[in-house]
């Protein structure tokens, strides 16, 4: 059953405001939709226009943060929930836990690191929740190309390529979350 979704995107809200739009967008439709969004517990960039979002629509919003980051004074402090771990391992861990699935929002090299995680973690079977990327501004499409030269040069089984959701809209994102099944793992 899908309850949360777990969220990685950037901590700065980017040039282009279509970014922030967006984020602004996901907040409110996850809300809408009563489903908890499980993210990093900013209070800065996308990460804070999603939780604002959510919350002003009466959503549930739980942030994982590391202490060294809350003394940095970025934590959200008008959260469900907030859980103040260690560091960033025990953050993704925690994350994965708490999520039924995960969406990726523009951001940077720690937004790639924690959705490729999670995706890795899916072939190896250590999960079998949905991966996905909302394409704002087709801002993943070079990303998603080289990812398909994975495949293509024999690095990539299709059907972990194919495993990956990749849409434009929220609820088309939601749909294919509810509809998600995942392949063999990679070992299996």
């Amino acid at each position: 059953m899908l309850n949360s979704i777990g969220i990685f995107c950037g901590s700065s809200a980017g040039l282009n405001p279509v970014y922030l739009h967006a984020a602004r967008n996901i907040g409110a439709f996850f809300a809408k939709n009563h489903l908890k969004i499980v993210y990093g517990g900013g209070k800065v960039g996308l990460m804070g226009a999603i939780a604002d979002a959510a919350i002003q629509h009466d959503g549930q919003v739980i942030g994982v943060m590391p202490q060294s980051l809350v003394e940095k004074e970025i934590a959200h402090t008008g959260l469900t929930k907030l859980y103040v771990v260690k560091d960033m391992h025990e953050r993704k861990y925690m994350m994965a836990n708490l999520s039924d699935a995960f969406l990726t929002l523009p951001g940077g090299a720690g937004t790639l690191e924690e959705i490729f995680e999670q995706w890795t973690w899916a072939q190896l079977g250590l999960h079998q929740k949905p991966c996905a990327f909302l394409n704002v501004n087709e801002y993943f499409s070079h990303l998603l190309s080289m990812i398909r030269r994975m495949a293509d040069e024999g690095f990539l089984k299709t059907e972990y390529l194919d495993m990956l959701i990749v849409e434009h809209q929220p609820d088309v994102i939601l749909e294919k979350f509810r509809n998600y099944q995942p392949p063999k793992h990679k070992w299996q």
